[in-house]
């Protein structure tokens, strides 16, 4: 599959020839669904806990005889139908985590990347030319790019100009190829591969 190469003004440059297993692949939504709820569930903390009656401080007498007042027989203020009571099955610290065959979650990933290429949401650029970090050289790049939503800039690895340059506008990412993800993918509108950037994707997902 060939797909032009633009520049940062914008101009077709020259066309690279994409795998076609990888970003012209079969679109299984359902394995993308899969491992969307699988990442999000993973990046739960599991932190939250709540504290039955025998955690709740106080309650340790009991607030009247068991018989002859005429009221409901009580042993604890702290009790769940009291306020202040302990809470019964509440939420406590547990591990949210789920399990994905390497092959299921490589693709997912590889149908997210065919549908990006299929919705013309997928933008390949030669070089980031950069000498300094400045957010309005990114900001004219898009521009020129025609991207109008969210973007998710896909690096080869550490470039700390681009970094720099891309991290105060709030609807763009920068991603290392290595760790591209379904929930970046179909969380940013337009992806945009550096031409560096994709013979390491080509590697992983290959």
């Amino acid at each position: 599959m060939l797909v032009p190469v633009r520049n940062m003004a914008g101009e077709t440059v020259s066309e690279i020839e994409l795998r076609d297993d990888i970003f012209a692949a079969p679109i299984n939504k359902y394995v993308m669904h899969q491992a969307l709820v699988r990442q999000l569930a993973n990046a739960r903390r599991g932190t939250h806990s709540t504290k039955d009656r025998g955690e709740v401080s106080g309650g340790g007498r009991k607030p009247w005889r068991q018989k002859g007042t005429g009221r409901a027989r009580q042993g604890s203020i702290r009790a769940p139908q009291w306020r202040g009571g302990g809470t019964v099955f509440g939420p406590k610290p547990r591990s949210y985590e789920q399990r994905m065959p390497r092959k299921m979650r490589r693709l997912a990933i590889r149908s997210a990347l065919s549908a990006k290429v299929a919705a013309n949401q997928l933008v390949v650029l030669d070089a980031w030319q950069l000498d300094a970090p400045k957010t309005k050289a990114i900001v004219g790049a898009l521009q020129n790019l025609n991207v109008q939503r969210s973007a998710l800039i896909v690096l080869p690895g550490h470039n700390p100009v681009v970094e720099k340059s891309a991290r105060n506008l709030p609807d763009v990412k920068t991603l290392w190829a290595g760790y591209l993800n379904v929930r970046d993918l179909l969380g940013y509108h337009t992806v945009i591969l550096s031409l560096d950037s994709i013979p390491e994707i080509e590697r992983i997902l290959g």
